[in-house]
């Protein structure tokens, strides 16, 4: 029901057990799910974004994910601040790949982990990652946006 995007107080109501109870089912299974899975194929082109949510109402936090560009599902990911220490472990998942380029969104925190050349900054071309983001917003509830059209400006 998480999964699908049904909330903790929602999967509450329908199965008769306390939010909490909830939470801790999702964290046993999330405990066995790996940080980063070993691709089939090493990814020629790795995209590299990052997404924010909140804790409670006002913690912001950054769930940072890489993709093969060509290929759908997250590669790896980690959960942190918006800076390099938390983009760290990930760039440790992403290094051995080797890719001929690394798309990202041209964050400040890529150019000290991409060797010069090997960058191309470009939301043109971060499809895959959106895409990923997207689905990730549409399925758990913890992410979930009132519409798709959002902006930190303006709210559509």
């Amino acid at each position: 029901m998480y999964v699908n995007g049904m909330g903790f107080r929602g999967i509450e109501r329908v199965k008769g057990v306390h939010h909490t109870t909830v939470i801790y089912w999702v964290k046993q299974v999330g405990e066995n799910l790996p940080d980063a899975y070993a691709p089939e194929m090493i990814p020629e082109v790795g995209e590299l974004d990052e997404l924010e949510t909140f804790v409670g109402s006002k913690n912001k936090i950054w769930l940072w994910t890489a993709v093969n560009h060509f290929s759908s599902g997250i590669l790896g990911w980690v959960l942190g601040d918006h800076s390099a220490k938390t983009f760290e472990p990930l760039w440790a998942i992403v290094r051995p790949w080797q890719c001929y380029f690394y798309v990202t969104d041209g964050w400040s925190v890529y150019p000290g982990f991409i060797p010069a050349g090997d960058q191309i900054v470009s939301k043109t071309y971060m499809t895959r990652v959106e895409s990923e983001n997207t689905r990730l917003r549409h399925y758990l509830a913890r992410l979930h946006r009132k519409t798709l059209c959002y902006s930190s400006q303006s709210r559509c």
